[in-house]
């Protein structure tokens, strides 16, 4: 599921635009990085390098990409040394780049109407496609999950024509709740639905019986050793066999998920 063109990754050393803090423990990351920029797609990803004591690259999905000024941006958690490294970066630093890599989200022709679902960190590729459906013309809902208020992305990084509708597990902003409880009110209207988010609101999503007969395409992301699809690391069991997130995904259709075979997604 996704783009099915396989194009050669660039690899470059971009510097550094902004670097900073946008919710507790989750930073944004803007580089020059031109050559990526122009082929960069919606759920695709990159492969940063992370300094001199982390061996491998950390991958990072396109919070969005643009071809015009030839800048892509990040948005991602720290979760051990190499994120930690480039959540110390400044403008002016330096960071090794490789991309764009693996399959991304394929908007059909006909559809006007899409329905977005963002759980926590999962809003991260998710902006970059609801602008792209956007520019098409498309009617986009973004139904926006968190923990609290504090964890909800900043209004300024999504996209402004977005109809956005929050829900917050403590009530603190929104909906009290999860996000998977609006789905409801949401879903006769859409014509393709796109997902990204933890392993349970994806379980939650399988068995949702209003999503049955409508096409839901979700972002998985798991650990990579070398995004390239080579050492088979980060390999999942789906309906049609054994496939790798790197280079079959990290978009997928959810129905060809055996997500009763996933664990610590």
């Amino acid at each position: 599921m996704g783009l099915s063109i396989q194009i050669s990754p660039q690899q470059l050393v971009a510097p550094v635009i902004d670097s900073r803090q946008v919710m507790p423990g989750v930073f944004y990351l803007k580089l020059k990085a031109p050559p990526v920029a122009s082929l960069a797609r919606p759920g695709q990803f990159a492969m940063l390098g992370c300094g001199p004591d982390v061996l491998l690259r950390r991958p990072l999905s396109f919070h969005n990409a643009n071809s015009d000024t030839g800048e892509v941006t990040f948005l991602y958690g720290v979760v051990g040394r190499g994120t930690r490294w480039l959540s110390q970066l400044k403008p002016g630093d330096t960071v090794d780049i490789l991309g764009p890599l693996g399959n991304g989200f394929t908007i059909k022709p006909d559809s006007k109407n899409i329905l977005i679902i963002a759980g926590g960190m999962g809003v991260a590729p998710l902006c970059f496609l609801a602008r792209q459906a956007q520019d098409g013309g498309r009617s986009v809902t973004l139904l926006l999950g968190a923990a609290s208020a504090a964890n909800l992305c900043p209004a300024e990084l999504l996209p402004a024509a977005a109809t956005c509708q929050t829900a917050t597990e403590d009530g603190s902003a929104g909906v009290k709740g999860l996000i998977t409880d609006c789905l409801p009110q949401y879903i006769d209207k859409a014509d393709q639905v796109f997902a990204c988010g933890p392993l349970p609101m994806y379980r939650t999503l399988a068995k949702e019986l209003s999503l049955q007969g409508k096409p839901v395409q979700v972002s998985l992301e798991v650990r990579m050793a070398c995004g390239l699809g080579v050492c088979y690391g980060c390999s999942i069991k789906t309906r049609d066999g054994m496939k790798k997130v790197c280079r079959d995904g990290p978009v997928f259709s959810m129905q060809e998920v055996a997500w009763e075979e996933l664990a610590g997604l």
